[in-house]
């Protein structure tokens, strides 16, 4: 069984890798494809501010890595929770600092639940 130092680890481990590996090619960075001609106003402002792009990477990858941490009904919710998510993202429509507090938000959101799947030994 893994310590929670080691889950910690390898999650953060997961997140600098992904975030490094993206950020170098922000037309294939965001967790859709920005070459796609009928983009969302969102996705379209996600695609033109690598900040953004490194957020959207950032969420996606700590959401999988936490998804695949949880049992199947969590795992459901998580899925549930992060399709309502994108529907206030959504909302912001091409506004970058909405966009922003709502990758923030949602950041919060998978730290917590992932606090919440560790407990001490």
């Amino acid at each position: 069984m893994m310590t929670t130092r080691l889950y910690t680890s390898l999650l953060l481990a997961s997140l600098a890798l992904g975030a490094t590996g993206f950020a170098t090619r922000p037309a294939d960075a965001a967790s859709f494809d920005c070459k796609k001609s009928d983009l969302a106003a969102d996705e379209k402002a996600i695609c033109e501010d690598l900040s953004l792009n490194d957020l959207d990477v950032k969420m996606v990858t700590t959401f999988d890595l936490l998804a695949g941490l949880m049992p199947m009904g969590n795992r459901d919710v998580l899925r549930e929770d992060q399709l309502a998510w994108l529907k206030t993202r959504q909302a912001c429509d091409a506004d970058a600092s909405c966009i922003r507090t709502a990758y923030e938000t949602r950041m919060k959101e998978l730290e917590e639940a992932y606090k919440g799947l560790i407990k001490p030994l």
